[in-house]
């Protein structure tokens, strides 16, 4: 059996909002019409993996118990990291470590959490081996 994934489901006071969020820290598009949800994506219609913002009334209440990890390929980790800052994400676990491995855990504009780890680009031959989805 095979499956694809369509997208990522995040329940939202502001769908527009944190689309715009997700949109630049992805460098993806951001895709709305007069229905309350909104799609950030490479391209729509799209077979790719996408986000999907829905609104919902209740504001988030506990620890994500999934979440997404992502890496650049075109900047670095920490101008990553700088970005979500600059855009309203806030950090609350700093992994990083002095030669250069690590993650960093942030929560976008209305709390969910996401980590941003190294590029492939910035792995050392002798560095450790991630896995993740190409996002």
């Amino acid at each position: 059996m095979t499956i694809q994934i369509r997208h990522f489901t995040f329940d939202c006071a502001d769908p527009r909002k944190l689309g715009e969020f997700w949109s630049a820290v992805t460098g993806w598009h951001l895709f709305y019409d007069e229905d309350p949800e909104v799609i950030v994506a490479r391209s729509f219609p799209s077979k790719e993996l996408m986000f999907l913002f829905v609104p919902v009334p209740e504001a988030k209440s506990a620890k994500n118990r999934v979440h997404i990890d992502i890496k650049p390929e075109d900047t670095t980790r920490d101008e990553l990291v700088e970005r979500a800052l600059s855009l309203g994400a806030t950090i609350f676990g700093d992994h990083r470590k002095d030669d250069g491995t690590g993650f960093v855990a942030l929560r976008d504009p209305e709390g969910n959490e996401f980590c941003i780890e190294r590029g492939e680009h910035e792995m050392t031959s002798s560095g450790p081996m991630t896995i993740g989805l190409k996002i």
